[in-house]
């Protein structure tokens, strides 16, 4: 299998102030250098999948604008149809704002995927499915085309589900913390600097 990376960037920011999430700062770098750290490594190839001025990311990654403009799945779509052509198997998608996610998620997603009927797998912890850690195969661009032209309110668990996505269990839900607010990235600089929160 040849999985190339995707980081995705295209929120909005609304409950951190209407920024852009990915250049928050945790520990004096971007959110989106932290989760760069942490997914380079476990593909090969990874890009950005953000709207607006592409200019703005300097990491020297190749900067996907959504195709459809439909939240996290227009951000996955952009990415399949970006690495398909390079010889890609599948896409392995992280949100900008998950500093924390596990250096281990593309090897799970992948044994779990191996169980999946169309080879779609996203992580679990905590009780809970994490369907923006996800592995995405390459197959998947047409049927997640239409679903995002489908006129419904494009979730993308409706879309794992309806694809029968396998769900590969994780020890720590922490690791699939998402900076959402300026409370939760408090919390994380507490957490890095081993203050209490």
């Amino acid at each position: 299998m040849r999985i190339f990376g995707v980081i995705l960037a295209g929120g909005a920011g609304r409950r951190m102030g209407g920024v852009d999430k990915a250049f928050v700062r945790l520990a004096g770098r971007p959110l989106v250098a932290h989760v760069a750290d942490r997914l380079e490594p476990q593909v090969e190839r990874l890009a950005i999948s953000a709207n607006g001025d592409a200019a703005r990311f300097s990491f020297g990654l190749p900067v996907l604008a959504d195709v459809q403009g439909a939240g996290p799945l227009a951000g996955v779509l952009a990415a399949l149809i970006w690495a398909k052509p390079l010889g890609a198997t599948a896409v392995l998608s992280a949100p900008v704002d998950a500093p924390f996610l596990p250096g281990d998620l593309c090897p799970r997603l992948c044994l779990a995927a191996e169980q999946a009927a169309q080879g779609l797998a996203i992580a679990q912890a905590g009780d809970r499915a994490h369907p923006t850690f996800g592995l995405w195969p390459v197959a998947l661009i047409g049927p997640l085309s239409e679903f995002l032209t489908s006129g419904v309110n494009p979730k993308v668990m409706d879309f794992t589900r309806a694809h029968g996505a396998v769900e590969a269990a994780f020890p720590d839900a922490r690791a699939f913390a998402n900076l959402n607010t300026p409370e939760d990235l408090s919390h994380a600089e507490a957490m890095l600097s081993g203050r209490p929160a």
